[in-house]
């Protein structure tokens, strides 16, 4: 074989294997560390500037050190505590979803400044730093309630034609949400103040996690008949379905690594590679423990948290609740730790 050939064929074996899933980058468990305190819990917010997780306590926001599992302190008097948005006014805001309100405090002593009320039964909420607006999902009542943190006041309301879960800014005024109702993605303009359109996401069922990777304007949506649908934002259509775990409430996507996360209540995370724009793999379904479906993603370090707790049976149905989660063992909340 001469010099040229040679050239090409080494040139096309390391062409190949950059082409390659990155199975390498699987995770593992690194850490746990127990947090105690009763109650169930929802999603996790990281702010990676001050290496803090804000997690959703139903009566209040619980404030970690994200390095060592320290409390920090939290945030009080919520009734029914969801999500936490970051502003950049030095302002936190969380949903307490069973008085239909939006909690105000302040993001150094954690003390209450104030409440906004929404429309019925906001979950989820996200900063969109473009706007310079807070968007809170609002389940029951389908709509979003958009704030001016600034003014701590809000300023309108989108009907989304669905009952939206998780959501996501795209970074130029646009929004993304999934309506768990239609199996839909709605698109809003978060300026305007209005839905653009929304897109069918079937065979996804029940979407609630969502994450983008905005570079190539792809969506992945978490669905509870244990897929994970990837979106095309810019054409508003579903491009195709991965499996993954079974219970998933959380959704990210590392643009560093190019890998998009499940997680699921089932006791897994899910991780699959961006091959490309258009190709997905499943790197690994990592073991996490059962009732870890919501989670937060480290850009920077390339660490996952999620939190759960010890489960016991579940209470008896009631016509209210006919299907109950399982009951939680008192004192066993804990903050686990993957990494590649």
């Amino acid at each position: 074989m001469d010099r040229l050939s040679k050239a090409v064929r080494v040139g096309a074996i390391l062409l190949a294997a950059w082409a390659l899933p990155a199975t390498a980058q699987s995770y593992h468990l690194a850490n746990t560390v127990l947090l105690g305190e009763d109650g169930g819990w929802d999603y996790l917010t990281l702010d990676s500037a001050g290496h803090r997780l804000f997690i959703a306590r139903q009566t209040r926001v619980m404030v970690v050190d994200a390095e060592n599992g320290t409390v920090l302190g939290e945030v009080p008097d919520l009734n029914g505590a969801h999500g936490v948005a970051l502003a950049a006014n030095g302002r936190g805001f969380a949903t307490s979803g069973r008085d239909s309100s939006v909690i105000i405090f302040d993001l150094a002593t954690f003390a209450v400044q104030g409440r906004i009320r929404t429309g019925e039964d906001p979950d989820a909420i996200l900063y969109d730093p473009s706007t310079r607006r807070i968007f809170s999902f609002n389940g029951d009542g389908g709509s979003s309630t958009v704030i001016d943190p600034a003014a701590g006041i809000a300023i309108g309301t989108i009907v989304l034609g669905g009952k939206p879960e998780f959501g996501v800014a795209a970074g130029n005024g646009i929004e993304y949400v999934n309506l768990e109702d239609k199996a839909e993605v709605a698109e809003l303009d978060g300026k305007a103040l209005k839905v653009r359109r929304h897109w069918k996401l079937a065979p996804c069922e029940s979407p609630t996690g969502l994450a983008i990777d905005r570079a190539h304007h792809l969506l992945f949506s978490g669905c509870r008949n244990r897929l994970m649908a990837v979106s095309d934002a810019s054409s508003g259509r579903l491009l195709t379905t991965v499996p993954i775990g079974e219970g998933v409430d959380g959704c990210a996507f590392d643009p560093g690594t190019q890998l998009a996360f499940a997680s699921n209540g089932d006791g897994t995370l899910t991780v699959i590679h961006e091959d490309s724009p258009r190709k997905f793999s499943v790197v690994a379904n990592v073991d996490t423990r059962r009732g870890a479906r919501t989670l937060a993603l480290d850009e920077r370090s390339h660490r996952v948290f999620t939190v759960t707790a010890e489960l016991g049976p579940p209470p008896d149905p009631t016509p209210e609740h006919p299907h109950p989660r399982p009951s939680i063992v008192p004192g066993t909340f804990a903050l686990l730790t993957l990494e590649p």
